[in-house]
């Protein structure tokens, strides 16, 4: 009986833990997944189908890949992204291999700060999930496109981690019965 009194002690601290090794999972995304480039793309809506595959999350980050002499990337409002204003831009990227960090939930809007290459579909719409949904599945949004893969296919996250966490926590409820 004293064992199990010291197991619900002890689970708090194992589960948050668990959450803690979980939620502290970030990947890194290089844009255009096997292109590995970010240009003109061959159809408009290109970076965004491919973005569109990819459950970000907050903490996770996105390389960008161009010639630094003839691009660069802009982040932008959405305002900006739909009219392709390169006027005002929030960040502004040059050096060639671009890492931003997703540092918050919602929307994120980027653009190429090349002349023509925006309105040409070289623009980049990205949403992380919001903390408090880190790991549910997020409903597509109806679009005039293809349909949004399922969950289990829409990331490439390691699950490495969750299976560490998990036995980590086994591990530590043996020790305690």
């Amino acid at each position: 009986m004293a064992s199990l009194k010291t197991l619900l002690r002890c689970l708090p601290i194992i589960l948050s833990l668990f959450v803690t090794f979980n939620l502290s999972e970030a990947t890194e995304f290089v844009v255009g997944g096997n292109k590995k480039k970010w240009q003109v793309p061959s159809s408009s809506d290109e970076f965004n189908e491919w973005a569109g595959k990819i459950r970000f999350q907050i903490g996770d980050s996105i390389v960008l890949k161009y010639d630094s002499k003839t691009d660069s990337v802009l982040e932008v409002t959405e305002e900006n992204y739909k009219n392709c204003n390169k006027s005002n831009p929030i960040e502004s990227h040059s050096d060639g291999n671009t890492k931003i960090t997703l540092d918050k939930g919602g929307p994120f809007f980027f653009i190429s700060g090349a002349e023509g290459h925006c309105e040409k579909g070289q623009k980049l719409e990205i949403k992380v999930l919001s903390a408090e949904h880190n790991h549910l599945p997020v409903a597509p949004e109806p679009s005039h496109h293809a349909p949004a893969p399922s969950p289990s296919t829409a990331g490439s996250r390691p699950k490495t981690l969750w299976f560490v966490s998990g036995a980590v926590v086994v591990g530590i409820i043996s020790l305690v019965l």
